[in-house]
Order: C-alpha cells, then structure tokens, then sequence
C-alpha cells in the first residue's frame, strides 16, 4: 500500500509561533519519509531541547525526545543495535552546537549513518531568544541589551572538521529545495549533515523572512534581491570522486570553506560536500562481527516465554579473565 503524506502526521496540537521556520522544516521532513516511501515503524526521529526539538510529537515515526544537547548519543545507540532503522535528529543549533557540540564532532569521525538536522535561526527561541553559537558578531537581535560578544561558529566547516562525509544547507522557506536535501542525505551512507537557516519571527528580527528574501534592498526594477541561491544552479560541484587524489580533496575543502563564508550579499544553500568512499561505523562494526547485519542487538533474543534471561555471555565472561 502506498504511504501517503497524512501517515506521517499525528494529531498532536502544534504550538510554534506563527511564521516559525520550524514549519516548513517539520513539512519537508514528512515530505521526504512520503516520497520515499519508508515506513514510519522504519523511522526513529531523535531530539533534544528547544522548540526544534518537539518536531518529534509531530511525525507519526518512532519519536524520542531525549535530554538537552544529547540526541546523538541517543540516536547512535538506536542505529548500532538496530541498523535498519532509518535515523534522523532533529535539533536546534543552540541545542546541537552549544551543549551538544562535543557530541556533534565525534558522530562526524565515526561517519556512523544517520542524518543530522539542525534548525538554525542564531537564538535559543525557547528561553527567549538569548544568542545562539552561530548569531554574528556584534549583531543585536530583539531580546539582546546589548550586540553579541562572541564570533559566530561556522557549522559548514565544522562539519567538514569532524569528518562528516556529506554537509549541507537548506532554508526553511523553500521546503521543496529542502526536502530534496533531507532524502539525499538519508539515501547518503554515512553521518549526513543539514545545517537549515530559518526566521525566527519572535526573537530574530535582524534575519527575517523579509531579510532572507531580499524585500528590504530592491534592484532597479523596484524588485527584491533574495540573499539565498541555490548552488546546483551555478555549476558547483559537491562530490569526492577520487578518494586517493589529494589535490582533488584539498582543493574541494577549500572551497567548502570559502562557500560556507559567504554571507550577507549571497548565501549559498544546497550541497557543500559529499564523500562515498568512507566506511560507516556500522560496515567497520560488521569487518569485526561477521553477522552484525543479520544479528545486531535488537533482534537478538535475550529472554524465554517466562521472561527469564537466555543470554550466553560465558564467551564475554572469558575475554574478561586476567
């Protein structure tokens, strides 16, 4: 049978803020999982604190709202025992890359496959808009008494330090755009990262809609010059085609690098970066234990009809002897 939109949606009341970019990330999500056609008992959403983070209440997967800063950990468990599940986390960027940050860099060098989705919209929106890691320097946004101390992180070249072997960036209004970015990076075998700019109408007056769309400077013909364009559309190349080429990987690092700068005039969304040749943390587990795929943790049986314990750990218990 084929799944439609409405089987990824639940009942539950969504209480974000009118002309919230959450929406049209929550949309391209659920968009994505239809056109794709995976079962939603297939799919296990994680989050952790912040408005972001209720996406999970919203799509009728798998939904695990974990602690602040911590759904990586959640979700890279989630993946090792059972890896067929498809996993997404779905975060803010003052969740992900304030507290949780340490767990960001090491899911990019174990590459193990999931999809990281960070709503990006430079504020914690949930505790009134304080300035997230990545609000510009010397920027003042409606809740700050004062501009920004601190220098924004780059998330792009973050990404690209800790190892992730595909790096993105989507904007929250354009959901058709977005959600082709969501299925390449669920379809990319590996730690897959979507970094989503996204308005905040209520603490974020400084990059608005409007700012984003280009409303407030006008071309000669009284139009608007939107900020945002798309990379596919200026011949950009995104892959890693020879893996054993250095110059080849150094020249696109590079150029990562200086595409992810661009800000202000032009900001680029699309793909940055995208590397086949990594093994996932799941095919390294599997070079280890021959049967992982075909026997991972959550399907082994660990008790009898009685619910007594069956497990055999003599083999544990011997690796373990001094």
């Amino acid at each position: 049978m084929e799944l439609k939109l409405t089987d990824y949606k639940t009942p539950i009341h969504n209480d974000w803020c009118p002309g919230c970019g959450d929406f049209g990330i929550l949309s391209s999500i659920a968009i994505a999982l239809t056109e794709m056609q995976i079962p939603p008992h297939k799919v296990a959403i994680f989050s952790g604190i912040g408005c972001s983070s209720k996406t999970p209440h919203y799509l009728n997967t798998y939904g695990i709202h974990t602690l602040h800063g911590r759904a990586i950990p959640f979700a890279f468990g989630a993946k090792i025992a059972n890896p067929d599940l498809t996993v997404i986390v779905a975060t803010g960027d003052g969740d992900q890359l304030g507290i949780g940050v340490g767990h960001f860099v090491h899911a990019g060098r174990r590459n193990f496959d999931f999809t990281l989705i960070v709503y990006d919209n430079g504020v914690y929106g949930l505790t009134k808009g304080q300035a997230s890691p990545t609000l510009k320097l010397g920027i003042r946004t409606k809740s700050l008494p004062k501009p920004n101390l601190n220098e924004a992180l780059n998330p792009i070249v973050l990404a690209l330090a800790s190892g992730y072997t595909f790096i993105a960036r989507g904007y929250a209004y354009d959901t058709k755009h977005l959600k082709e970015l969501i299925k390449q990076g669920i379809e990319h075998k590996g730690s897959a990262f979507i970094d989503v700019l996204q308005p905040c109408p209520t603490y974020n007056d400084i990059n608005t809609k409007e700012w984003y769309s280009g409303e407030d400077r006008l071309n000669e013909l009284g139009k608007p010059m939107p900020r945002v364009y798309k990379l596919e559309e200026t011949g950009y190349d995104p892959e890693i085609r020879d893996p054993q080429d250095q110059d080849e990987i150094k020249k696109k690092i590079l150029e990562v690098i200086l595409k992810s700068y661009e800000w202000g005039g032009k900001i680029p969304i699309g793909v940055f970066y995208r590397n086949r040749h990594v093994s996932t943390y799941e095919e390294r587990i599997a070079s280890r234990i021959p049967d992982y795929y075909v026997n991972p943790p959550a399907k082994q049986i660990l008790y009898d009809k009685d619910y007594l314990p069956i497990a055999d750990i003599t083999r544990m218990l011997k690796e373990l002897e001094v």
